[in-house]
């Protein structure tokens, strides 16, 4: 690219004088490639994070790496503490965002850890929300896995806290469950027109209300 300018030096009455000069780019300042920095950044955070997960999460690791690779379902090692049975839910957040949350409060399976494998398949590939994850992404991925504990009837809802319980509302065949301590869920009402709403329940409409509470492996 050429400039052109014109300049007038001090203590000349009159004349002018003339440049031009050129200037070209060289090289590449890579303090400007935000993008790659902030892929960069969160992959280490990642690995921060993976390098003190426990053995829930390390199977729900591996069961959604190995499945979006190859498309196939691990056979876990069932350890002394996933012999029994109980619900699970697994959660796929991806830079603070949520990519994919399934589970189940009864358990289906013959015991935790193919409770974990076949729902951490279905949130990494069937979340109805969001497309599959993709291979891309793998090394971005946050995940934490629930483990349901009993499930109580409610009477009076302020033996609910959201922070503590999580709730399932029902109204006949309609269902919907929310998880506790979630971010922006800090009252009882919020948390049950939220439920509500997840299973279809209108205002009015009567609803039973179960808790429980959760062990939270992050």
């Amino acid at each position: 690219t050429s400039y052109t300018w014109q300049s007038e030096p001090h203590g000349l009455a009159r004349g002018s004088s003339q440049g031009i000069c050129g200037f070209e780019i060289c090289g590449e300042d890579q303090t400007r490639d935000i993008g790659n920095q902030y892929e960069k950044k969160m992959q280490e955070e990642v690995k921060k994070i993976k390098e003190h997960e426990d053995g829930y999460v390390k199977l729900a690791r591996t069961t959604i790496e190995h499945y979006v690779r190859e498309k196939v379902e691990i056979i876990p090692e069932v350890t002394k503490e996933m012999k029994r049975r109980a619900g699970v839910f697994v959660s796929i957040h991806e830079e603070g965002r949520l990519r994919g949350c399934i589970g189940t409060f009864m358990p289906v399976q013959d015991n935790i850890a193919l409770e974990i494998v076949h729902n951490a398949i279905s949130a990494c590939s069937e979340d109805p929300r969001f497309d599959p994850i993709t291979e891309e992404e793998l090394d971005n991925l946050i995940i934490s896995v629930d483990i349901l504990g009993e499930i109580e009837q409610v009477e009076d809802i302020s033996t609910l806290d959201p922070h503590i319980y999580g709730i399932i509302v029902s109204h006949g065949s309609k269902r919907g469950l929310l998880l506790p301590d979630l971010e922006g869920v800090d009252t009882v009402t919020d948390q049950i027109q939220i439920a509500c709403h997840k299973a279809g329940i209108h205002e009015g409409e009567k609803i039973k209300i179960e808790r429980f509470k959760v062990i939270r492996h992050d």
